[in-house]
């Protein structure tokens, strides 16, 4: 099906006529044929609301999303940055697409990076705190509804807890950029059904997490991005992105701060005040990075030097902060002494 008219369009259109409606972008409502909505027994949040937190990070996530708190998610990069996250002590972390594509590929959030690139990254992340659940985002699927299977199983076999897939064209973008546009609503939840009959045709009877994104609040109105999220959940989503908490209730919702993007900036506690569930700072790794080595090159460009930039740190104590000390715990434990002196 052909895509909606993008942003600009229907921002020409209001001007020009009267507030655009839904029918305007030739959307259709639901038919009466459409299936039941999705329910699995197996993952009804009462399931999730007793015991100890598991050790399997898309039950964790569950567990999290099913008790209370909100769950914030530090958006990350790169291992440097996944490591400086969990020092910190955060319990979820977010693999960001634009910070992916950014830290792998010195690129743009312009559909530049692939599923591979995406898993690889995903798998990296995940395993330096098996338990800690990563969210990571998954773009369009990476095509069609093939394509979205393949990505639902790669990302759990990498050890990924949840991804989010979004209603935007495969030449998509970043969501804090203009011109976008978006599929047609069946289009978008053929992509969420496909997602969830991966998910559950997975053997062993899988926990991870479907997050459904859409993008046509500034395409086609927020009538539209909230009649496609509650369709969304019919089929079988378990969380939405979205910055509307009440009209969704009781699906958890997921909101997206980044500092001088589209969506209002507001701190965690605000976020879990208004009703929402999970809360991520898509860039604030990358952006950090950006500063940090900025002053650190033109430092050393300056001077000569990177004694400045350093601030002390040295190797030893950067691999520390990368893990060095549980690897000579490991061997140590394990009878070697090929790091008894580091």
């Amino acid at each position: 099906m052909a895509p909606a008219l993008d942003y600009h369009t229907a921002v020409e259109k209001a001007l020009n006529t009267t507030t655009p409606q839904i029918d305007d972008f030739e959307e259709e409502a639901p038919s009466p044929q459409d299936p039941p909505a999705y329910y699995n027994a197996r993952l009804d949040p009462k399931n999730y609301l007793e015991g100890p937190l598991s050790p399997n990070p898309s039950t964790r996530l569950r567990q999290m999303l099913a008790r209370p708190g909100i769950v914030v998610a530090p958006g990350i990069c790169d291992g440097i940055s996944a490591r400086c996250a969990l020092e910190a002590g955060f319990d979820c972390l977010y693999q960001s697409g634009a910070a992916t594509t950014a830290s792998r590929m010195g690129q743009p959030d312009l559909a530049i990076a692939t599923l591979n690139d995406f898993v690889e990254a995903g798998q990296m992340v995940s395993s330096l705190n098996p338990s800690v659940p990563v969210i990571a985002d998954a773009d369009t699927g990476f095509g069609g509804t093939a394509m979205v299977a393949r990505t639902v199983r790669q990302y759990a076999r990498a050890g990924v807890a949840a991804m989010h897939i979004e209603d935007q064209v495969q030449t998509k973008r970043c969501g804090h950029l203009m011109g976008k546009q978006v599929v047609s609503r069946e289009e978008f939840l053929t992509r969420i059904r496909a997602a969830v009959i991966a998910r559950d045709s997975i053997p062993g009877g899988s926990d991870f997490v479907i997050i459904g994104r859409t993008d046509s609040a500034q395409v086609l109105g927020m009538d539209e991005a909230i009649m496609r999220l509650k369709l969304a959940a019919a089929a079988g989503a378990d969380n939405f992105w979205k910055k509307t908490v009440s009209e969704l209730a009781p699906t958890p919702v997921l909101v997206n701060v980044i500092s001088g993007g589209l969506t209002p900036s507001f701190t965690y506690p605000e976020a879990e005040q208004m009703g929402a569930k999970i809360i991520i700072f898509s860039l604030v790794s990358c952006v950090a990075m950006v500063h940090a080595l900025r002053a650190a090159m033109r430092s050393l460009k300056k001077t000569g030097t990177d004694w400045t930039s350093a601030q002390g740190m040295d190797p030893k104590s950067f691999f520390e902060v990368m893990g060095l000390n549980e690897v000579v715990e490991l061997d140590a434990q394990a009878g070697g002494s090929a790091f008894n002196v580091v």
